[in-house]
Order: structure tokens, then sequence, then C-alpha cells
């Protein structure tokens, strides 16, 4: 994969689109090997879990990363769709990088040292910053679901991940 550094002043499907033209994609893409395209940009493996807890709730998907093991955690679906749909959610997140967007509390501290680190984690959760990261991890998502749907090999072979 091409660097993939968070490019200023592009729209969210614009850094979709520059994300995924980055890969090296197979021509023939199933959720599996696009996890494993993934677990190499990541250099880590990824698994995958349903978690009842996210059940009912605005957020349908989690990805929570260590140094040794991505984690995606999805809500519990009846469709293979919308399962599918949560993972390549959090997918685009990992190819995206936006775990390195994220400024630790100590940072806050020392870039703001006159303001309350609260106060700093509010008011970057209210700005227009997160929702272009969630917005560009849904486009490439997209991207991601439109190169599993296209491909003349399996269309329906993500359901094995969720076995």
């Amino acid at each position: 994969m091409k660097n993939n550094a968070y490019p200023v002043g592009q729209s969210p499907p614009e850094r979709a689109a520059r994300a995924f033209d980055g890969l090296s994609l197979p021509t023939h893409l199933d959720l599996e090997r696009l996890i494993g395209v993934v677990e190499g940009v990541r250099h880590r493996p990824i698994q995958i879990e349903a978690a009842v807890a996210l059940n009912g709730g605005s957020v349908c998907g989690l990805w929570l990363s260590t140094d040794e093991v991505e984690i995606i955690l999805h809500a519990i679906s009846p469709s293979g769709l919308h399962r599918q749909q949560f993972v390549l959610h959090e997918l685009g997140h990992m190819v995206l990088r936006h775990d390195e967007l994220v400024v630790p509390a100590d940072y806050l501290e020392v870039l703001f040292p006159n303001l309350p680190v609260g106060l700093v984690t509010r008011a970057l959760a209210r700005s227009s910053f997160t929702d272009d990261l969630e917005a560009a991890a849904e486009s490439l998502a997209d991207l991601f679901a439109a190169a599993i749907r296209n491909s003349a090999r399996e269309p329906r072979s993500f359901e094995r991940v969720f076995e």
C-alpha cells in the first residue's frame, strides 16, 4: 500500500478513494481475502467477533487495536450484508489509519496546557473532524462492498467469516 497520510483538503470520499486505490486488491475479492490484505497493511491478525453489547444502540461496530491483534466487534444481525458492512466500516478505519489521528490525553495537556483535557476532548468530538473520519470510513466500506459484489468469484463468500 502506498503512503496513506491523512491528506488535508480532501473530502472523505476522496480520501476513501485514494486509500482504496493504494491497496493492491486481488481481482477476485471476498471479505476473507480483503481481511488478509488489511492484515498485511496493519502487520497483525484481525479477529472478528459478534458482541451482544452492541445490539440496540447507535454503534454497530467497534475496532480495538493492540500491538498484537486488531479486534472488530460487531452487532448481531440476521442479515449477512449488515454484518459485512459493519466489518467493512471498521476495516476502513484501519486502512485509513484513523488510530494514528487520535490525540492522547498527555499530548492534549502539552498542546493545550491552560485548558482541561475533558473540555478539549469534548470540543474535538463535536467537531466535523470526527464526522469526517466516520464518513471516510463509510465511503471506503462502500468501495470495499462494491468490489466484493462485483467480484466474479463467490459473491456471497463473505458469510464464511461469520460461521
